[in-house]
């Protein structure tokens, strides 16, 4: 089954990194989902300050604001698609990731299949 491994981070350095952990835990953790044999995709976003949020109101107006702007200080910075059995072992990988240290979190959702 495939589940996403939304990465959040509460606290940033100086150079907009994940405060808890380096890019070499990063590399590590990477390298350990690829070598399980169980990544599908993954990307890291650019920096917050290249995004960008639409909305449509009621009437179809559309309003395109710079930043996400979401009411929390987590800041989504990436994402994993893996394939594994099940929920337990898809935890066991949130729970591996550099990501979910500190003030991180990783959320972790099942992917819909709707050709099932």
């Amino acid at each position: 089954m495939k589940y996403m491994l939304l990465i959040h981070s509460g606290a940033t350095d100086e150079s907009g990194g994940a405060a808890e952990c380096t890019v070499e835990d990063w590399m590590s953790y990477d390298k350990e989902v690829k070598d399980a044999g169980i990544l599908v995709s993954g990307e890291s976003l650019a920096d917050l300050v290249t995004a960008t949020t639409v909305r449509v109101g009621p009437a179809g107006d559309r309003t395109v604001t710079d930043g996400p702007f979401a009411e929390t200080r987590e800041v989504l910075g990436g994402f994993l698609v893996i394939d594994v059995p099940d929920l337990d072992v898809a935890l066991d990988w949130a729970a591996r990731c550099p990501g979910a240290r500190g003030s991180g979190a990783v959320v972790v959702r099942p992917v819909a299949d709707f050709g099932a």
